[in-house]
């Protein structure tokens, strides 16, 4: 039989990590994150990196394992994870993967629609822009080069625009022509398990959250990688609210509140992006965890 890989999915706050550690201590295996946001070791407080006694509790792979002045992208993730997955297998019957980034985790499961080299150039000319007009010239010039991709794409994200972007102007096709393609299936069965629970509850777990960031400590952490504010893995919500803090537009309370507030939004987009995945098995908040087992072997033993 296959090996199979556990994939615990859903929105920021939702306790993917503490599940994750459980099913890991059940099986007796180990666990890849594909949480695009705890790659970087400078990174902690304000990307809810796992406790270190979490982390000691289990074997965790893709944990803080870069520098964010390392170029780090989801075809690098896809490559790495496969290795580290071909080598766990070997010893275990069982994998688990956690992790809210929907691209990096189909990027394992299902692998990464191929695309041609593109001039780094045009990506240099599409990050000025981003820098000098905003995002919303670039929002715009995707909606008329690839009216399609840009109808379903976080057109909030601008490594998603500039990424589209950069092939369509690279190869005068759209980015939508290059998706989707048929890949070669994986040595592995996935039973994907995702989380889920009421959206005032959800959003109530994000809030607290925030706070407990702040009290360990997020702006002193944000304010030491304020030099390097334009990187591209710092370009993401709990460090670009406090660096307008930092810059003089926001004050503290309302960068905070930003926080939040754009958390909230981040999960919204996430559930998005897992909703439309029909293999996941939701778990909601009253599910025990005997019953996600118990659907876990199931799927097992009719696979």
């Amino acid at each position: 039989m296959k090996k199979v890989l556990i994939t615990v999915v859903g929105p920021t706050a939702i306790g993917k990590t503490k599940l994750a550690i459980d099913l890991a201590t059940y099986f007796k295996t180990e666990i890849i994150s594909a949480d695009s946001r705890q790659f970087y070791k400078e990174m902690t407080i304000g990307t809810a990196v796992p406790s270190g006694h979490e982390l000691e509790s289990i074997p965790h792979h893709f944990i803080q394992h870069k520098s964010i002045h390392e170029a780090y992208n989801v075809g690098d993730f896809e490559k790495d994870a496969l290795k580290v997955l071909d080598n766990l297998f070997k010893k275990h019957d069982y994998v688990v993967m956690a992790g809210g980034s929907g691209l990096y985790i189909d990027a394992v499961i299902q692998g990464l629609d191929t695309f041609p080299e593109i001039d780094r150039e045009i990506r240099a000319n599409l990050n000025t822009s981003l820098k000098k007009e905003g995002i919303e010239v670039l929002q715009n010039q995707l909606k008329e080069l690839d009216p399609q991709y840009y109808a379903k794409a976080d057109i909030q994200n601008p490594h998603r625009i500039i990424r589209a972007l950069e092939i369509c102007l690279g190869t005068g096709k759209s980015y939508s022509s290059f998706i989707n393609k048929k890949k070669d299936p994986r040595p592995f069965c996935t039973i994907m398990v995702g989380l889920s629970t009421e959206r005032s509850i959800l959003y109530d777990k994000i809030n607290k959250r925030v706070d407990t960031m702040i009290e360990n400590g997020l702006v002193e952490e944000a304010r030491s990688l304020y030099k390097h504010k334009n990187l591209n893995a710092l370009q993401t919500v709990g460090y670009t609210e406090l660096f307008n803090f930092f810059d003089g537009k926001w004050d503290l309370d309302f960068a905070i509140s930003e926080i939040k507030k754009n958390t909230r939004r981040f999960a919204k987009r996430q559930l998005t992006w897992f909703r439309k995945n029909k293999n996941i098995v939701w778990a909601e908040k009253n599910t025990s965890f005997e019953e996600i087992i118990d659907k876990i072997m199931y799927l097992r033993q009719n696979m």
